[in-house]
C-alpha cells in the first residue's frame, strides 16, 4: 500500500481497489471528495458521495442513499429485480413497505409481540448485505458498463453492517463492477479502517493536512422544536418511528435533553434487536442499562423487556459475560413479579444450556423446572399460561436433548404441541407451533428414523412455508437417505426463499456431486465460496469435483487454499497427496502424506497410501515399514492377503 500526502493519485479509477483518505472532517474534506469524484466523472465513471455516519442516519447510513438513488432506474428497466430483492430493500428502506409487497415473508418476519418467539440468527443480517450486493451485480448488467466510483465519507462512524457491505462489495464484485472505493476517515482511524479490508485491495492511503473546522453551532431551543415536531409527526406509527429513529435521538441529544434521547434509544434497542441488527442495537445497550430506573420505574414488565433485549443482542454478538451480568443484576436480582420471573428463568436456563462456555445442563433444567412449577399459580389469562408452559417445555426439551435424552426431548415437544392444539385457537402462536415441530425434526434428523424426521419437517413447512432453513435441513435428511431428487428440490427452494447464505449452496454442491453433476457442483460450491471465502467444505467439495472433471491445477488451488485455512486436517493433505500422485508430482505427494501421518498417526489407510508413493519413488524399505504398520493398525483388513503378498515381493526385491 502506497502512502501519499496532500494530493490524490492519478488515474482516479482503480478497478477493484480502495483508496483511504485521512483528513479532518468538514467542508474542506467534502470538497476534496467532490473534486475527486468530478475528476472520475471526467474519466467516464458513475459516481456517488455517501455519508455513512450511524449516529446521523442509522443502521444503513450511506448505503440506503446509494440504493434509493438507483431504485427509479431499476424500477424502470429491471422491475423483476425489485421483486426478487423486495426483502432486502424493505429492510434498509422501511418506507418501501407501503409500496411493494415482500416476497416469501416467513412467520419469523411477520409475528409480532408475544408471538415472536424466534430471534433471527446473527447471519440473517449478513444475508441482507449479500443480497444487496447481488442486486447491484445484477443491475450493473443493465447499465452502460462505465466504472463505478463510490466515496464513503465518515466511514469510521458507520455501523457494522454498512462497513461489512462495502468490504464485501469490493471483495466479491470489485472487478465485475469496475468499482473504486474512496474511504474518508478522521485522523487516527487508519489502522482500524484498513484492517477491515483485504490488504490486496487497499491501493493507497492518502493523508491531507486540512485544518480542523468547528462544528456548526445549533440552538438547543431550535432542536427542541424540531424534535417535538418530529415526535408529533411520527406519533405511534411503528413504521414512521423506525424510519425517523436516528433523527429523533439526534435532535434530543442536540437539544440537551438526554432524558428524552434515552427514551428513543430504548426504542432503537428494541427495534434493531427485533430485526437482528445486534451490533447496532448494542450501541444503545449501555445507556439503556444505565437508565433502567428512570425508564421503567415500578413497571417490571417493561424492565424485563428492556433487559431481555440487552441480553439478546449481547448473546448474539458473543458478549456472554455482559449478557449474564445484565440479566442477573438487573432482572433476576430486582424483578419480583412471578409472571416475569418465569421468563427470566427461561433465559437463565438458555444461558447455562447454550451460551456459557462451561455449560451446566443440570442448572439449566432446574431453572426450567422451577418455571414449570410456578406457572399454574400465575395470575395470567389461560391462553398466556398455556403458551408459556409450552414455551418452557420446549426449552426443557433442548436441555434433555443436550443431555443425550433424545426420546424425552421429543416427548416434551409433543406435550407442548398438545397444549397449544388443545387450548389455543389454531391461528394463535403458529410460529411457536412450527418451531416445536422443527425441533422434533432436528432431533430425529440425528437419531432417526429419518422418515419420521421428514414428516416433522414437512409439518413445520406446512405451517411456515417460507422459512428457508426448514427446506435446507429437510434436504439434508433426504441426502442422508439417498433421495437426491427430493434433496435437490429442497435446496433449490431454500435458495429461492432467502437472501443468499453459504450453507445451503455448499449442501447443493454436495447434492450435485452425489448426482454426478460435477459442472453444477462446481458452480454451487463457487457461490458458497464467493459468499464466505473461509468456508473450507465448499473448497474441498469443489476440488474433488474439479478432479473428476480432470482439472487438476484448479483442484490444487482449492486444496492449497483449504490447507492454508485449516492446516491441521490430515485428510486435506491426503487428498492433495492423491492429486499430486495422479499428476506425477511424487515428491510433493510424499511430503503431504508425511504431514497427514504426523497429524493422524493411527490412521492405517494413510500408511498404505504412503507406501504406494514410497514404492513409486523407489524407497522400498520404507514402504515395507508402512505396509507392516498398516496391517498392525488394521489386523482385520480385507486386503490382508494382497498386502502380505506385496510385502513378500518387496522383501525379496530388497534382498537382490
Amino acid at each position: 500500500m502506497q502512502q501519499q500526502h496532500q494530493t490524490l493519485i492519478q488515474p482516479l479509477i482503480t478497478t477493484g481497489q480502495v483508496i483511504i483518505l485521512e483528513a479532518e472532517s468538514g467542508r474542506s474534506r467534502r470538497q476534496v471528495l467532490q473534486q475527486w469524484l468530478q475528476d472520475a466523472q471526467n474519466h467516464g465513471a458513475s459516481t456517488w458521495l455517501l455519508t455513512c455516519d450511524f449516529e446521523e442516519d442509522g443502521v444503513w447510513a450511506g448505503l440506503k442513499d446509494l440504493i434509493a438513488g438507483l431504485l427509479p432506474q431499476i424500477q424502470q428497466q429491471a422491475p423483476e429485480l425489485i421483486i426478487k430483492h423486495s426483502y432486502e430493500l424493505t429492510i434498509i428502506l422501511p418506507a418501501l413497505r407501503r409500496q411493494i409487497s415482500v416476497q416469501n415473508a416467513a412467520l419469523t418476519d411477520t409475528a409480532i409481540f408475544q408471538e415472536k418467539v424466534r430471534n433471527y440468527p446473527i447471519d440473517r443480517a449478513y444475508r441482507i448485505v449479500h443480497g444487496l450486493i447481488n442486486l447491484l451485480d445484477a443491475w450493473y448488467k443493465y447499465t452502460d458498463g462505465s466504472p463505478w466510483v463510490i466515496a464513503c465519507d465518515r466511514f469510521h462512524r458507520a455501523g457494522t453492517l454498512v462497513r461489512m457491505f462495502f468490504t464485501e462489495l469490493i471483495r466479491r464484485r470489485g472487478q465485475q463492477l469496475n468499482l473504486t472505493l474512496l474511504i474518508a476517515i478522521d485522523p487516527g482511524c487508519q489502522q482500524t479502517t484498513t484492517s477491515q479490508f483485504d490488504a490486496k485491495v487497499v491501493k493507497q492511503f492518502v493523508c491531507l493536512d486540512l485544518q480542523p473546522e468547528p462544528e456548526a453551532s445549533v440552538s438547543p431551543q431550535e432542536m427542541t422544536k424540531l424534535a417535538q415536531k418530529l415526535e408529533q409527526q411520527v406519533g405511534s406509527d411503528l413504521l414512521e418511528i423506525e424510519i425517523h429513529l436516528p433523527q429523533l435521538i439526534r435532535y434530543w441529544q442536540l437539544a440537551e435533553r438526554p432524558d428524552k434521547a434515552v427514551l428513543w434509544q430504548a426504542r432503537a434497542l428494541g427495534i434493531y434487536n427485533h430485526h437482528g441488527f445486534y451490533h447496532e442495537a448494542l450501541v444503545y445497550a449501555q445507556v439503556v442499562s444505565d437508565h433502567l430506573e428512570s425508564l421503567c420505574g415500578q413497571d417490571e414488565e417493561r424492565r424485563w423487556n428492556l433487559v431481555g433485549n440487552i441480553f439478546g443482542c449481547n448473546t448474539a454478538a458473543g458478549n456472554v459475560t455482559q449478557a449474564q451480568k445484565v440479566v442477573e443484576q438487573e432482572a433476576l436480582a430486582k424483578i419480583k413479579d412471578p409472571r416475569q420471573r418465569v421468563r427470566i428463568y427461561y433465559v437463565m436456563a438458555m444461558l447455562y444450556a447454550r451460551y456459557l462456555p462451561n455449560r451446566d445442563l443440570t442448572k439449566a433444567a432446574e431453572y426450567l423446572e422451577t418455571a414449570l412449577a410456578d406457572l399454574p399459580g400465575l395470575d395470567l389469562p389461560d391462553k398466556d399460561k398455556y403458551f408459556l408452559t409450552s414455551f418452557t417445555l420446549n426449552g426443557l426439551a433442548l436441555v434433555r436433548h443436550r443431555q443425550g435424552k433424545s426420546l424425552q426431548a421429543i416427548e416434551l415437544c409433543r406435550q407442548a404441541i398438545k397444549l397449544l392444539n388443545t387450548y389455543l385457537h389454531p391461528d394463535q402462536h403458529r410460529l411457536h407451533r412450527s418451531v416445536l415441530l422443527y425441533n422434533i425434526a432436528q432431533v430425529l434428523a440425528v437419531t432417526g428414523p429419518y422418515q419420521e424426521a421428514i414428516a416433522q419437517f414437512t409439518d413445520a413447512i406446512a405451517m411456515d412455508p417460507n422459512y428457508s432453513e426448514y427446506y435446507n435441513e429437510r434436504g439434508n435428511v433426504y441426502l442422508k437417505m439417498g433421495d437426491l431428487d427430493k434433496a435437490l428440490k429442497d435446496y433449490l427452494k431454500a435458495i429461492e426463499l432467502s437472501p443468499p447464505y453459504q450453507e445451503v449452496w455448499t449442501n447443493l454442491g454436495l447434492c450435485y456431486r452425489q448426482r454426478g453433476q460435477m459442472v453444477e457442483a462446481v458452480q454451487a460450491y463457487s457461490v458458497a465460496f464467493d459468499l464466505n471465502p473461509y468456508t473450507v467444505p465448499s473448497l474441498i467439495g469443489r476440488a474433488e469435483a474439479l478432479e473428476v472433471l480432470e482439472q487438476p491445477e484448479a483442484a490444487l488451488v482449492d486444496y492449497n487454499t483449504a490447507i492454508a485455512l485449516n492446516p491441521n486436517q490430515p485428510m486435506f493433505f491426503a487428498n492433495r497427496a492423491r492429486l499430486y500422485y495422479e499428476i506425477g508430482r511424487l515428491p510433493e505427494a510424499l511430503a503431504d502424506l508425511n504431514q497427514a501421518i504426523a497429524l493422524s498417526q493411527d490412521d492405517a489407510e494413510l500408511y498404505q497410501n504412503r507406501a504406494v508413493a514410497l514404492i513409486a519413488l523407489g524407497y522400498f524399505e520404507n514402504a515395507v515399514d508402512d505396509l507392516q504398520t498398516y496391517l498392525r493398525l488394521n489386523p482385520n483388513a480385507q486386503d490382508r492377503t494382497q498386502i502380505e503378498g506385496q510385502l513378500a515381493s518387496l522383501l525379496d526385491f530388497s534382498k537382490v
